[in-house]
């Protein structure tokens, strides 16, 4: 039996202030052929997952805190208990709007790589309103900064 175990998988920190740890997929030990799925920290005040989008079919699950999401033209905040679904091709993004960390379950499918976890490492995601659609009025602005050279 393979088993992925949170406790035992680093994740990876990312420029827009969120933690992401892969059960399924990724570097996780457990890989299918059809989903990945993984937990989102969101830091306080404006931890993002920023505006991008993707091949793969989405959900965000809202495990704690106050989570802002923008899908298209829409933008909604959610609590623990609510999940959003992402169709494939559609911009979307997460952002904490709360003082305490918030942690988020996200499931795509097929399996494989989202360009949006290099493009933010490499300071080259599509900015809102320029190389992609406008963020929903009064959403949180998108994170965009590429991460300090070491």
């Amino acid at each position: 039996m393979q088993v992925a175990d949170l406790a035992n998988i680093s994740g990876r920190r990312y420029p827009a202030r969120r933690l992401t740890q892969n059960w399924v997929g990724g570097v996780s030990p457990i890989q299918a052929q059809n989903f990945c799925v993984g937990s989102v920290t969101l830091d306080p005040d404006g931890g993002q997952v920023p505006w991008h989008n993707q091949e793969q079919e989405e959900v965000y699950f809202i495990l704690e805190g106050t989570v802002e999401i923008c899908l298209g033209t829409e933008r909604q905040i959610l609590h623990p208990g609510q999940a959003a679904y992402i169709p494939n091709g559609v911009f979307h993004q997460a952002t904490n709007i709360g003082k305490s960390p918030a942690r988020m379950l996200y499931c795509y499918g097929p399996a494989g790589n989202v360009a949006h976890w290099k493009q933010e490492l490499e300071g080259t995601l599509p900015k809102a309103g320029t190389a992609a659609p406008p963020l929903p009025a009064g959403a949180q602005p998108q994170c965009t900064e590429k991460p300090a050279s070491k």
